[in-house]
């Protein structure tokens, strides 16, 4: 299934299960809709659970363009129209890191296109934060321009993640989500990375520079924003200040996850989204 966004791109979807109200899954930069299956398999006795690849990541092409935070924001914005839409109703989102801000976009876009959103430590920084946000990045920057992109097969590539952080903290099934559906199949068996290393790094260079944070106030939506234990230079120090500004903000600290909570406990992340979807 494809969603039009904006640039000629055609979004991926994908039905993660279940049936009736929806609730929509944003993923996070590197990753892709399906990483969230174990996340969405806790949840389909209550909704029916959608995810989808921003540009560039999972099976969405990139256009040939710069990366700009903005289009991804067209991107979530496409998608919970064509939801919202199909519904006939504002939906719930679940929104992890890149995920959360876009979704955050988009609510600032199209206020009635959202019941709720639950926003996983969104990378959504003041202004006056570019600075420290870059250095914060550039290691991360400097892991995604390396990042390996090739396998000889999905069996050697789990291995290998399964043997190193972070990912080897990622549950059996968020692990084999990632990269069974992270990685294309080559005609020799071998597999090959879908976000390349470039729209990985690039993403996280400019994660600093859109101007979301000066719009949080204008956002009427109900935004509950969860933060894993404090961790120096990352999302989740900055967290509780997204959720004040926001007019109908919640925060939520959660000190048994990190950023990558999702993954490392889904059952307890589908547990604080099944609290807000009623």
């Amino acid at each position: 299934m494809r969603v039009p966004s904006s640039d000629g791109v055609e979004l991926a979807v994908f039905e993660l299960g279940g049936s009736g109200s929806p609730i929509l899954f944003s993923h996070a930069t590197g990753f892709h809709g399906r990483c969230y299956q174990p996340m969405a398999s806790e949840l389909t006795d209550v909704a029916r659970c959608v995810a989808f690849d921003y540009r560039g990541h999972g099976d969405t092409p990139r256009p040939p363009a710069e990366i700009d935070w903005q289009r991804y924001g067209d991107d979530a914005t496409a998608m919970a129209t064509w939801l919202a839409e199909q519904v006939g109703e504002p939906i719930v989102a679940f929104g992890h890191s890149m995920g959360g801000a876009c979704l955050l976009m988009a609510a600032h876009r199209e206020p009635s296109l959202f019941r709720r959103i639950v926003a996983f430590e969104p990378i959504v920084f003041p202004p006056f934060e570019h600075a420290e946000s870059s250095e914060f990045e550039s290691p991360m920057v400097a892991s995604a321009r390396r990042r390996r992109t090739s396998f000889q097969s999905l069996d050697e590539a789990i291995a290998n993640f399964a043997s190193k952080p972070p990912l080897n903290a990622f549950t059996p099934e968020a692990l084999e989500a990632y990269v069974r559906h992270g990685f294309a199949l080559e005609p020799d068996g071998s597999v090959r990375l879908k976000c390349s290393p470039d729209t990985e790094a690039g993403t996280f260079a400019t994660g600093g520079l859109h101007d979301t944070w000066d719009r949080l106030p204008e956002i009427a939506t109900d935004v509950l924003v969860i933060s894993g234990r404090l961790q120096e230079m990352s999302p989740s120090m900055i967290a509780a200040q997204v959720a004040e500004r926001l007019p109908n903000g919640r925060y939520l600290q959660r000190d048994d996850l990190d950023h990558f909570g999702p993954m490392t406990h889904p059952v307890e992340c589908a547990a604080i989204v099944r609290a807000e979807f009623g």
